[in-house]
């Protein structure tokens, strides 16, 4: 078992509690409106490619025909299979991100909630193309992608927050820097190191980019406005837009 899937198993009791959920109901996120659209459609086989504690199963298994719940995390999965509702249409997957062969050609949707994170950038365009070479012609990729600009972003309010509180410039920097965990942040090459965990933040060029590169076309790119109740200091930034992932809908080119 690798180093980070012993890390994802470890923290998958907690995970909840420990990491920043874009499925809360208070999050805006164009996700499930698109997904509904596509099932309607009759894209009816979905995959959930780092479907983590699944909290987006039962809603795939309700509206698609055949579902794939994929994680290389043996803790990740497990937590999973113990929350989904009994279904003839769900099977479960343990592969990484870099190796899809079981689904080559198989999927019409390619959902990826904040599992398109690892950290080594070959592994990453890897990732990409393994998860085109699933889709059959028509489908689609619908990705959250957490946000390093949206990291940013938190950073400059919690900046102003202390200066309008009276703090110097140098406190007001300290402070936002401890409020927005850099301690953890890598901003240069957009990484995240969390007890172990290693994950990889994205900008909007970069997805662009990368999803070129592995034979996309990004049909749309959305913020997903989070909850600021899962951030520091919420209570007085709340009267500001919250900070974001990205969504991205993307095709075969």
């Amino acid at each position: 078992m690798s180093d980070q899937n012993l890390h994802w198993s470890r923290v998958a009791a907690s995970y909840e509690k420990e990491f920043i959920d874009p499925h809360r109901p208070d999050v805006r996120s164009p996700l499930r409106r698109v997904l509904r659209r596509l099932a309607r459609r009759g894209l009816g086989a979905v995959a959930d490619l780092g479907c983590g504690i699944g909290p987006l199963l039962p809603f795939l298994v309700e509206h698609f025909t055949k579902v794939w719940a994929v994680d290389f995390a043996a803790g990740m999965l497990e937590r999973a299979r113990a929350a989904a509702p009994p279904s003839a249409k769900l099977e479960f997957v343990q592969c990484p991100l870099t190796d899809l062969q079981p689904l080559h050609g198989r999927l019409d949707v390619a959902v990826a909630v904040n599992s398109l994170v690892l950290p080594d950038p070959r592994d990453l365009d890897r990732a990409l193309t393994e998860v085109r070479a699933c889709l059959r012609p028509h489908g689609r990729l619908l990705g959250i992608l957490p946000a390093m600009d949206g990291v940013h972003y938190l950073t400059m309010l919690l900046v102003d927050r202390a200066l309008a509180l009276g703090q110097p410039l140098d406190a007001a920097r300290k402070s936002a820097a401890h409020h927005n965990d850099h301690a953890c942040y890598d901003f240069g090459f957009g990484e995240f190191r969390f007890q172990g965990l290693e994950q990889h933040f994205w900008q909007p060029s970069e997805i662009r980019h990368r999803l070129s590169r592995a034979g996309f076309r990004v049909r749309s790119l959305k913020k997903v406005h989070l909850s600021w109740k899962q951030f520091s200091c919420w209570r007085d930034l709340e009267h500001h837009p919250p900070p974001w992932d990205w969504f991205v809908l993307a095709e075969p080119s």
